[in-house]
């Protein structure tokens, strides 16, 4: 009886506190302030961890691409006593468009604030602007700013495979330096910046038009400029170590799943459809190369497999973010056919020694893969994951345009850098007794190999 009554008092009490809090007008907007509180809290962007650790780890993955991948592939391809000259390129530029992307490539490619849709503002001018706890999205701005200059890196760093085995090492300072600020960031600009091509609806998820046809074009202009080899086409000696142009390929390989899957700038499901249309792509275009190389020669070469699956790479970049799987086979199918045949082209048909096939490899394939991406990213169409244009020919049409304006800019400045840096240093190619030499002894002072 005791208990029964004790249990009735409890419940009275509880009963009356309840009714008190629920009618105090104190507890009432304490709780409304809590409310409001959180969605203010969900308002503002925050870290995350997440993310900025697979930015990180993009970022690592990219700079990997260059050093040491593109400069083994690169090494690979030349004749032993040219192979540190290569390297040296490849690590001289990595240095240099490092402090140009401090200085003014990062304010010039993607901050705003000039007044005008053709390049970006000063007002990140030696990163001034940046502090330690600066953001960019839900990472951290200093990753962001690092894994965009791992792509500032790497695109003068492709333009190397046109002009090996012959020129000036002042000279590829010089031009690569000039080229980044003048070509490499206006176009950087007009697509991932909110210049006019963004305001266009350009899709370029990772670089197709921004690295790729920027690349391509100006290495068939430098070659044309530069000259033949010794001994091209017909004289010239195969690659002195396909071993390591296989181990660099490889490393370009992984390295690309930064490129492509970090371009989503987070880690998500877009990241991971990126991931798995690159891979695709890349094993595709690599059988494809192969057997079209061993019907042609009547033997599947190793340095062919390799090119093939650079070209299947290079093709599905701008196209990694909006088509599917099977997009990214007939991406790499079409990838594996249309450079091989267009590497003859270049230096058979044009006449043009594009040394290690740059135009060929990197500027076709950017730009089909540029230009592909209006059909096989159309949603429901063959897996593809969705655009933004009314019908997909109006997306080509923007397309197009992206890569007219990004080949015109890179063919004319680059012709006007040559003349400017080959006035500089009394012309750029070696002379007939270097070449002769090696650049590795004549510029370096060094041997790649040395046998006792």
């Amino acid at each position: 009886m005791i208990s029964r009554f004790l249990f009735l008092l409890l419940g009275l009490s509880f009963a009356s506190n309840l009714f008190a809090q629920e009618n105090d007008p104190n507890t009432v907007g304490s709780a409304v302030s809590s409310i409001e509180i959180v969605e203010q809290t969900a308002d503002v962007t925050v870290l995350d961890s997440g993310n900025t650790a697979w930015m990180l780890t993009a970022t690592a993955l990219v700079l990997f691409m260059t050093l040491p991948g593109l400069a083994l592939f690169y090494a690979g391809l030349v004749q032993s006593k040219n192979v540190l000259s290569v390297l040296m390129h490849c690590f001289a530029i990595a240095c240099l468009a490092s402090i140009i992307w401090f200085a003014v490539g990062y304010s010039l490619s993607l901050t705003s604030g000039s007044g005008n849709n053709w390049v970006g503002g000063n007002t990140a001018f030696f990163l001034q602007h940046l502090s330690v706890d600066s953001l960019n999205g839900d990472h951290p701005e200093t990753v962001w700013i690092m894994f965009q200059m791992t792509f500032a890196i790497i695109t003068p760093a492709l333009i190397v495979g046109a002009f090996v085995e012959r020129i000036k090492f002042s000279a590829v300072l010089l031009f690569s330096g000039c080229w980044l600020i003048v070509v490499y960031c206006p176009v950087c600009y007009w697509v991932w910046g909110g210049g006019w091509l963004a305001e266009r609806g350009i899709i370029d998820f990772a670089g197709g038009i921004v690295v790729h046809a920027t690349a391509g074009a100006s290495a068939l202009t430098i070659a044309a400029m530069l000259g033949r080899r010794h001994g091209f086409p017909k004289s010239l000696k195969p690659p002195h170590n396909p071993g390591m142009v296989m181990t660099g390929a490889a490393m370009l390989w992984v390295g690309w799943f930064g490129f492509n899957a970090g371009s989503a700038a987070a880690a998500d499901n877009s990241a991971g459809m990126a991931m798995l249309v690159t891979h695709l792509s890349a094993a595709t275009a690599s059988l494809v190369w192969m057997l079209v190389e061993w019907r042609s020669t009547g033997k599947p070469g190793l340095v062919g497999i390799v090119t093939g699956m650079v070209a299947g790479l290079a093709t599905i970049t701008p196209a990694s973010g909006s088509v599917g799987p099977l997009g990214a086979i007939i991406i790499g199918a079409s990838a594996g056919i249309i450079c091989y045949y267009a590497c003859g082209f270049v230096k058979e048909k044009l006449g043009i020694d594009d040394s290690l096939d740059v135009a060929a490899v990197h500027g076709v394939g950017g730009i089909l893969g540029t230009l592909l991406v209006s059909y096989l990213g159309w949603k429901g169409e063959l897996g593809g994951l969705g655009i933004n244009s009314e019908t997909w020919q109006d997306q080509l049409v923007v397309q197009a345009q992206g890569c007219l304006a990004a080949v015109a800019l890179s063919v004319v400045a680059t012709y006007i850098i040559i003349k400017l840096v080959s006035a500089l240093t009394g012309g750029i190619r070696v002379s007939d007794d270097d070449e002769t030499k090696g650049l590795d002894q004549a510029a370096h002072g060094e041997n790649g190999y040395s046998l006792s």
